[in-house]
This record gives C-alpha cells, sequence and structure tokens, in this order.
C-alpha cells in the first residue's frame, strides 16, 4: 500500500489558516492583528511535527510581523534537555515529561516556583515503513511486527509473516530493521505500542532510545529513518505517517481487522485514554491506551512543554499567544491539511485554551 499526501502549497495552508484563524476570538488564536507582539520565540524538539510546525509558524508569522518563531526539529529528547537548560522557551516533545522530571525550580526560564506544563497539540500515527521488492501490501499483527523489531524474526518469508500475507510473493531475504539512533518520542511511543500489545514478545519496557541489546540499522531523526529504509534493500522502519510520503506503509492488525494509519484512527485512541494521574489541572499529559477498540494503536501524542510562570513577561506574552494559536482550530486545521495529523478534540482544544490562558 502506498502512502499519498495531497498537501496544499505553503503559502496556500497559511492562508487558509489565517482565514480561520481571522473567525476565531483574539485570545483563541493569540494572533490578531495590531497586538503588538514582537521578539523571537525559540523552540527545539520532535522531528515527527517538523511539517506541523512549518505550518503553524508561517501562519503565525504572518499574523504577528514582528515575530520569528524558530523550531529546530532536533529530536524530542534533545527538546527536553534544551527547555530544562533554559535553551528554549518551548520544547516539542512526542512524550509529556515523566513524574521524576517534573517539579518546581527544575526549568531554567520559569520561575522558581513554577512547574511545567504538558500540553498535546499534535496527534498522528506512527507509520511501519518497508521497502520490499515485489511487496505493497503488507499486513502485520502486534507479535510479528514485535518479533521483527526485537530482530526475532529475519526473514521475509518467515511463516509467520507468510499466514498474515496470503498470495504475497515475500522474498528469501534478511530483513533490516531500521530505528532511531536519538532519544526520540516516536520511538518511545512505538516501543509503547510494541510493549502494550505484545508484551511476551517485546519484553523491554518503552524507552525513548533504542534498547542495546536489539540489534538493526540506527538513522538520525525521522528523515533518517525514512531515508535509510528508502535507500536500502529489503528495510522496514517506524516514522510519523506525515513523513512516509511514497513509501510502503503495514497495516496493523486490531482485533479482527487491519488498520491503516489514518488522522481518524489516531483519534480514536486518545479519545479513549486517560490524562496522568496527580498532575496540575492544567498538566494534560495522557496515556495512552493502546488496546482501544477500533483505534489504529501505533500513535504518538505531541506536546508543547512550556512553564507555567515565566520568569521574563516577554517569554510568557509570545509563548502564549504561539501555543495559543496552534491548540486552537485555526491551527488544527492547518497542521491537519499540512501534515495530515488528526485535529484535536473540541474538549481537548478547550482544555489547552484554559491551559494557555493560565500561563504567566
Amino acid at each position: 500500500m502506498k502512502t499519498k499526501k495531497v498537501a496544499a502549497p505553503l503559502a496556500i495552508m497559511a492562508a487558509a489558516a489565517l482565514g480561520l484563524s481571522a473567525c476565531a476570538p483574539a485570545n483563541e488564536a493569540g494572533t490578531s492583528n495590531g497586538n503588538g507582539l514582537s521578539g523571537t520565540l525559540t523552540g527545539k524538539g520532535a522531528s515527527s511535527m517538523k511539517a506541523a510546525q512549518d505550518a503553524w509558524r508561517a501562519a503565525f508569522q504572518q499574523q504577528n510581523g514582528g515575530v520569528t518563531v524558530n523550531y529546530s526539529p532536533d529530536g524530542s529528547g534533545a527538546g527536553r534537555e534544551s527547555f530544562i537548560a533554559g535553551a528554549v522557551q518551548f520544547a516539542g516533545s512526542d512524550r509529556a515529561l515523566k513524574d521524576d522530571e517534573m517539579g518546581a525550580g527544575k526549568f531554567a526560564k520559569c520561575t522558581s516556583d513554577s512547574n511545567a506544563l504538558n500540553l498535546p497539540v499534535y496527534i498522528s500515527p506512527i507509520a511501519i515503513v518497508y521497502n520490499v521488492q515485489g511487496v505493497d501490501n503488507l499486513k502485520l499483527d502486534a507479535d510479528t511486527a514485535a518479533g521483527i523489531f526485537a530482530g526475532k524474526i529475519t526473514k521475509w518469508n518467515d511463516p509467520k509473516i507468510a499466514a498474515l500475507n496470503a498470495g504475497v510473493n515475500l522474498p528469501n531475504a534478511n530483513i533490516t530493521a531500521v530505528h532511531r539512533s536519538d532519544d526520540s518520542g516516536t520511538t518511545d511511543n512505538f516501543t509503547d505500542y510494541l510493549h502494550q500489545a505484545s508484551p511476551s514478545v517485546w519484553t523491554n519496557a518503552n524507552s525513548g532510545t533504542w534498547p542495546a541489546g536489539i540489534k538493526g540499522e540506527a538513522a538520525k531523526g525521522t528523515s533518517g529513518v525514512i531515508d535509510a529504509v528508502k535507500t536500502g534493500t529489503n528495510t522496514i522502519g517506524y516514522a510519523d505517517e506525515s513523513a512516509a510520503r511514497e513509501l510502503s506503509v503495514a497495516e496493523l492488525k486490531v482485533g479482527s481487522e487491519f488498520l491503516k494509519p489514518s488522522a481518524e484512527a489516531a483519534a480514536k485512541i486518545v479519545d479513549a485514554s486517560k490524562q496522568v494521574a496527580g498532575r496540575s489541572e492544567h498538566d494534560l499529559a495522557i496515556k495512552l491506551d493502546r488496546k482501544a477498540a477500533g483505534a489504529y494503536p501505533a500513535v504518538l501524542v505531541s506536546y508543547a512543554i512550556v512553564c507555567e510562570k515565566y520568569k521574563e513577561a516577554a517569554d510568557a506574552s509570545l509563548v502564549k499567544a504561539y501555543i495559543g494559536y496552534i491548540g486552537s482550530d485555526a491551527g488544527q486545521q492547518a497542521a491537519a491539511k499540512e501534515a495530515g495529523s488528526a485535529p484535536l478534540s473540541s474538549d481537548m482544544s478547550a482544555k489547552v485554551k484554559a491551559a494557555v490562558d493560565s500561563i504567566q
């Protein structure tokens, strides 16, 4: 199966997004003309949402001529580290900060009594991408996918793969499984899927770094995985679906059906999941239920990680405006058009707005 993206040119997309934001209340989108915003806002983090960030930045900067927004897609781990160190005003991360990473006084740009907030802004399926000659409609279940990436299934014509793909001419060739070399939220979410869906095969806990004992080909960033799969032979890997482009994408078995990665199927898992217990009112970290009925299970939720209170009032103003925009309906629709992500539900969007409004 080939995934095909029909993305509008960025200028058209930005204009459409701005048209939507013009219909929204100014305090929702944070982008009304004449609001006097100026300065530079810098973020770093998840490469999975690079396309969405490009769309958001273009639309926001067009509406706010005095603001420059920079986003460096160096990976979720790099984003979290930079936010903690105070090198950026916000991080993009494909996982929320863990309980032991949270706490007042831990974040350099936040006041000493301020914790961080984890705000979901990007929902997307993780595609299992592959490049196998003669195979364009691969089906996998959780045990088989886990076996491949754990190095326990090493040939493409293995009986476990063949049983799921009747009539497909699978080659007698070695499997090259590609994984991220960097600390990656995509890896964290993908290994969480493998562990939740197939704990007897994938025995490692989820982690942002690939388990040292599991071999395979390592590549840096989403683009690195895509390039390694595309240019390699008999390769398979995982990446945000927005980056899959013309690569073949596997269907995953959920219950009795096989599901393609799609925004609609990804959104179902978020609606079926619960917020992490014990967090503050406006911290919106989610524990994904990867066994939810009818939901595509390999999903990532990317967060904007921000301060509850900033040391600098100018930082707070810029963060509130930009993160407020990307969490709004206008921002979510812009990302859906450019990156194929699933827009936040109206309920979650309202929670993100309330959290942004609370930032000081």
